[in-house]
């Protein structure tokens, strides 16, 4: 059992290296969606830093759908313009941004994300959410305005990250504007491109903003573009965390090939525990954040279409597939560090029974030394004094 294990784990720490290996070598013409790591650049983790593609997933694999209308390009169909999503923390604290100098006065609170309603040079305006779990959404900014953004807002904002990633994670998707689709068709993700079209009357349209700033985009599809900036922000934010387990595992790798040589961890057991702690928090932030990434925030609740917005996309990015399969890694390694840790405990024990023997038998050693002549002299003494005694005199036998 513990030989099939080890096999299982070394496969593990293995396939995040294979994994990164597969996506350098996957051709350019896939970056159409795809998510990476920044590299860090001393103070600047953005600068000079290519995003990767990333693996196959439904979204990739459905991006023949959206050729239909990349392809056909109609009147009312505006250019198709980039989502770009970067993942710069674990969370943010967005009361931070508040009377940031470096954002429009209009900017503000839209449920859980910070709304700035217009972001750019004159004329290649955006649109930008920031959430809480540490990603920024920008609709209608290319990779190096979204890096501005960054640089120029987040990293300006004191105390607004929390744990900072050591490099940060992206992820850009497609979108274009028709607000009068020909074929009738309403606001949906159609392969790897989002269209902006037609929109259902809300059920409860105190969701809306009171007052209308200056805006980049229609403001009938502000809501769609949040549901869809949520589950883009999640998508990213997990991708974050892959990364995060990817170089636990890596650092991780050489322990079951210690085990297979000498029969020995290459840790000890405190440096066991500590990585041990490392999985709970893994497992905390996939899980019990608030933040999660299994469920349907309760924002959706109450408005089934921008709910279809939402599931649609994290369908598309295996959100909850990918949630299950890191939970099971960890699930996994947590038991072989377990186990681990059980045989360094068995070793250490039976350490600490030799150390008592030997003690004893060092104990009984001084107490032999300091002890025995008169122990012997209590054991065999007294007769050696008899015989004496009775060599040195005659009885006398008197009559009677």
């Amino acid at each position: 059992m513990t030989s099939i294990a080890l096999r299982a784990f070394i496969s593990l720490t293995t396939q995040a290296a294979h994994t990164r290996d597969i996506s350098r070598s996957l051709p350019t013409w896939l970056s159409r969606c795809r998510y990476g790591t920044k590299a860090s650049q001393g103070e600047n983790p953005l600068s000079d830093a290519k995003t990767k593609p990333k693996s196959a997933t439904p979204l990739r694999r459905s991006a023949s759908a959206s050729l239909p209308i990349r392809a056909n390009p109609t009147p009312t169909r505006g250019e198709i313009q980039p989502i770009f999503t970067i993942s710069t923390a674990e969370r943010y604290i967005l009361s931070r941004l508040r009377s940031h100098p470096e954002l429009p006065s209009r900017s503000q609170a839209l449920h859980e994300a910070w709304w700035v309603p217009k972001w750019g040079a004159e004329g290649k305006e955006g649109e930008v959410f920031v959430f809480a779990n540490g990603t920024v959404v920008c609709w209608g900014l290319g990779e190096s305005a979204a890096n501005h953004f960054v640089k120029e807002v987040i990293y300006r904002a004191p105390g607004i990250e929390v744990a900072p990633l050591n490099e940060p994670e992206t992820e850009e998707l497609d979108f274009v504007i028709d607000p009068i689709e020909l074929s009738g068709a309403q606001t949906r993700l159609q392969g790897d491109l989002i269209l902006l079209g037609q929109t259902g009357t809300l059920d409860e349209p105190d969701l809306l903003p009171k007052s209308w700033p200056p805006m980049a985009l229609p403001q009938e599809t502000l809501l769609a573009r949040y549901a869809f900036s949520q589950a883009l922000s999640r998508s990213t934010a997990l991708s974050a965390l892959e990364a995060s387990f990817d170089s636990y595992l890596t650092s991780m790798a050489l322990l079951p090939h210690a085990l297979a040589e000498t029969g020995k961890p290459s840790m000890s057991r405190t440096q066991l525990i500590k990585k041990l702690g490392e999985l709970m928090k893994f497992r905390q932030q996939l899980n019990l954040s608030r933040e999660n990434f299994s469920e349907v925030p309760d924002f959706y609740w109450a408005e089934p279409e921008l709910e279809r917005y939402f599931t649609s996309l994290s369908n598309a990015l295996e959100v909850k597939a990918r949630t299950s399969s890191l939970n099971d890694k960890i699930t996994y390694i947590s038991d072989i560090q377990s186990m681990l840790r059980q045989l360094l405990t068995e070793s250490s024990t039976h350490s600490m029974e030799l150390i008592i023997i030997a003690l004893i038998a060092v104990e009984v050693v001084i107490a032999l030394i300091r002890d025995g002549p008169e122990l012997w002299h209590m054991a065999f003494g007294g007769d050696e004094e008899d015989k004496e005694h009775g060599h040195g005199h005659s009885v006398e036998f008197k009559p009677s």
